[in-house]
């Protein structure tokens, strides 16, 4: 089956939340559908991020999210692939590469200088998959400050 990959707009909020939901949850986050929908629905009406979703016979099945950050160094745009899901029944069928290619020849069209994710260590399928499709990782160390009040 082929997939499909198109930029959602506000409509698509309603189908990505269950699957936004489940990311975080991977992540050791609480459900929270509520949350997750009001979250993406918040980034979409500010245009703070580009959505992508993938398909398969009109059925969302997987998405990408992006965030623009800039490089003081590289006085250039920088773009986060900050997200990336694919509902389990639709997984290692091609739709998180398609996702992939697309987040970076969006960032390529927009003039971007890079674009840029991280993922966990441990997470040894999605690190397969990135250098499979192209992406290196570098040497820079990222840090991290936690301003939750509640350890988050």
């Amino acid at each position: 089956m082929s997939v499909s990959i198109r930029r959602a707009d506000a409509r698509d909020v309603d189908a990505v939340a269950p699957m936004f939901d489940s990311y975080r949850q991977f992540y050791s986050q609480p459900a929270d559908l509520s949350r997750a929908r009001d979250f993406l629905q918040r980034r979409m009406a500010h245009r703070e991020s580009v959505l992508w979703v993938a398909e398969r016979d009109g059925v969302v099945v997987g998405f990408a999210h992006l965030f623009p950050m800039f490089s003081s160094v590289r006085t250039a745009r920088i773009w986060v692939l900050n997200d990336l899901y694919v509902a389990a029944h639709a997984r290692r069928g091609g739709v998180a590469r398609s996702l992939l290619d697309q987040a970076a020849r969006f960032a390529r069209e927009d003039g971007a200088a890079r674009i840029v994710l991280e993922t966990a260590r441990d997470n040894t399928a999605a690190r397969a998959l990135y250098r499979a499709a192209g992406w290196v990782e570098d040497d820079s160390q990222w840090y991290g400050l936690s301003l939750d009040p509640q350890g988050g």
